[in-house]
């Protein structure tokens, strides 16, 4: 429909009228209204042509449809035509309404079958591919391994296959019809062999499904309230927090059979991750590139957080035992705790390869995580300041350890850490290395 004339000429149209009507001296086109019929006029152009048209007031804006020739139609059935018109009118919808009307009717219903349709799986994978930025690498591999599917060869070992992950038997449930008796029946049975992972990962779960209460397409396809029943919640395994560590009484022992380990590298990462209180996996992704021999010192690269915290380093002092195991390791490759059969080509997962060491010594049981904390709790021994171990250990300052948290220089951190190197290989009745002056060759760039 064209744009509106003002013209408010109204008349009884007659043949007469009709046949008599045209454009005014100067004018490209006239219009006169037919006062039966509401929004009827004869449109008459300085060309001589004439035309009934139809206009009317829709959506707040004038709009105009042409019925035809003036000697195309008669006067009723140009009117009839007018009235027609009219009842559209009444009910006219703009074809960008329209438009905005059949897309909205079809995103409803693409989003209906979605709902009917989506598994568990589909959202999981959604949820972890929109939040994988912000999270930290372990956060990030702990949610593919959930889903891990079994039977497929490990990369870390050959011959090894893949267990199904923790959560891999609800991951083809249609996220419509999970529910509590479900999520009840799945932890009780994860519970009989890996109950501490399974808690793990029901918290993982229920943040994927509050994100998915947030997203437009899945809102009102699950109930979160109605999923954490009190069945639910008493299915899981409460977690105790871990305790272990090397007493000092234990260090012999340790220091004896690790140091008996046949592989240097995974002998040399043990005492190490005792010796510096770092995480295995800052210890196991250490350089050659980042040890500074004549400075005495470690840049270790900190690990990133769940909460999407960027990554930073640290610098901690390099004691003179824990330089003489680095640098008789092999130099294989950029890593400085490198394997010659891991995809990576640095150490993963020793864990088993320490086992016989611990359970000879008597500490069967212990954890990688368990040496760090024993690098925190021997500490006290030597009466170290608690600020100077959160900051070698990489801690979070903590206001009620340390009222004004301050940044101590190397050389202050080096101080009491040779100190407490020095206690722990007294206990372990080692003899203290003397200064190393053999020089160390760097690998940059992975040459």
């Amino acid at each position: 429909m064209a744009k509106a004339n003002n013209t408010t000429n109204k008349v009884n149209f007659t043949a007469g009228r009709v046949k008599t009507f045209k454009c005014e001296e100067g004018k490209k086109e006239s219009f006169l209204w037919d006062d039966e019929c509401k929004g009827l006029a004869i449109r008459a152009f300085a060309s001589g042509k004439k035309t009934y048209v139809f206009q009317a007031w829709i959506n707040g804006k004038t709009r105009r449809a042409v019925i035809g020739p003036v000697d195309a139609f008669d006067i009723d059935q140009a009117r009839a035509k007018a009235r027609e018109f009219q009842t559209q009118a009444k009910d006219y919808i703009t074809p960008a309404k329209v438009k905005q009307v059949k897309a909205a009717k079809e995103l409803a219903e693409e989003q209906e079958q979605l709902r009917g349709t989506t598994t568990l799986k589909q959202v999981w994978l959604e949820y972890i591919d929109a939040n994988k930025k912000r999270w930290g690498e372990k956060h990030y591999k702990d949610h593919l391994k959930a889903i891990q599917e079994p039977n497929q060869p490990w990369a870390r070992g050959k011959g090894r296959l893949t267990k199904a992950g923790c959560l891999h038997s609800l991951i083809t449930i249609k996220l419509k019809d999970l529910n509590a008796k479900k999520i009840e029946s799945w932890l009780k049975k994860e519970n009989e062999t890996r109950a501490g992972v399974a808690a793990q990962t029901y918290r993982l779960l229920f943040a994927c499904l509050n994100w998915c209460t947030e997203q437009d397409k899945y809102i009102g396809l699950i109930d979160i309230t109605k999923l954490k029943t009190k069945n639910v919640k008493s299915a899981v395994t409460k977690l105790k927090p871990r305790t272990d560590g090397l007493q000092k009484e234990q260090l012999p022992a340790f220091f004896k059979y690790v140091r008996q380990i046949q592989n240097p590298v995974i002998a040399a990462y043990a005492q190490t991750l005792l010796l510096t209180g770092a995480r295995r996996n800052e210890r196991a992704g250490l350089k050659w590139s980042e040890l500074d021999v004549q400075g005495n010192s470690i840049t270790i690269r900190e690990k990133a957080t769940s909460e999407g915290l960027e990554a930073g380093i640290r610098v901690i002092p390099l004691t003179p035992y824990v330089a003489s195991l680095l640098i008789n390791l092999p130099r294989r490759n950029e890593w400085v705790f490198s394997t010659p059969t891991g995809v990576s080509g640095k150490l993963t997962d020793p864990r088993k390869s320490l086992e016989p060491a611990f359970q000879a010594a008597g500490i069967g049981g212990l954890t990688l995580h368990g040496l760090r904390r024993s690098f925190s709790n021997l500490s006290e021994w030597v009466e170290i300041p608690t600020g100077v171990v959160a900051q070698i250990m990489g801690h979070k300052p903590s206001a009620t350890a340390e009222k004004h948290y301050k940044q101590r220089p190397l050389d202050l951190l080096r101080k009491w850490h040779t100190t407490l190197e020095a206690w722990i290989l007294e206990q372990a009745k080692i003899d203290l290395p003397i200064e190393n002056k053999q020089p160390l060759t760097l690998i940059r760039n992975g040459i």
